[in-house]
């Protein structure tokens, strides 16, 4: 019921109650008139800037397999990175864009583009929604949210990052990003799977 009342605010101008904020906030969703940052207990956004060199990370990742697999962005130069932080696994937001991902991989990242999405859950629930989903991308475990608060996508006072989409160029600049990526809009994928084909051809 709650899920149902939080997609209704999202069609109307109306009054948002707390509890459809939390909901929304929990789903990565901007409602009207409050934007997803606001929903975070005014927490203020520290996003890098469009053009600034990206923050380079070390990190640990995990795929269907389980198995601990370090990375760092500085291992990727020369490469199209996309770096998507998402709130919660399998909750509904994060099911559609991460199933997006997956089912449009081909058309919206091609062979060449590094996927990494991070969320704060373990690399044992990663792996094993990897498994159950098939995902072929390496899934980011940030329990302390350091990556997160790197790239300004650290939640505030809830745990649960913001739903963030940066492309990183060849040269480890950051050339897009989407710091309220709507995992329900196939206008927001259109425009990520532009910016990738054109960070690809610089």
């Amino acid at each position: 019921m709650l899920l149902h009342r939080t997609f209704e605010a999202l069609s109307r101008p109306a009054r948002i109650s707390p509890r459809v904020a939390a909901a929304a906030a929990v789903l990565g969703l901007a409602l009207p008139g409050i934007g997803v940052a606001q929903t975070q207990a005014g927490a203020a956004a520290a996003f890098p800037a469009v053009g600034a060199l990206a923050p380079d990370f070390n990190a640990t990742a995990t795929d269907s397999s389980g198995r601990a697999i370090p990375v760092s962005l500085s291992h990727y130069k020369g490469k199209v990175v996309v770096l998507a932080f998402y709130p919660l696994d399998r909750s509904t937001g994060c099911t559609a864009e991460l199933s997006k991902f997956r089912d449009d991989y081909a058309s919206l990242f091609g062979s060449d583009v590094v996927v990494l999405p991070a969320s704060i859950d373990s690399l044992q629930s990663h792996a094993s929604w990897a498994k159950d989903a098939h995902f072929p991308f390496i899934m980011i475990s940030d329990r302390e949210s350091a990556l997160a608060t790197k790239y300004g996508s650290q939640g505030g006072a809830r745990p649960y990052f913001r739903r963030t989409v940066f492309v990183i160029g060849k040269d480890g600049h950051i050339t897009w990003e989407n710091t309220r990526f709507n995992p329900l809009a196939q206008t927001a994928y259109d425009e990520l799977a532009t910016e990738i084909k054109k960070a690809n051809a610089e």
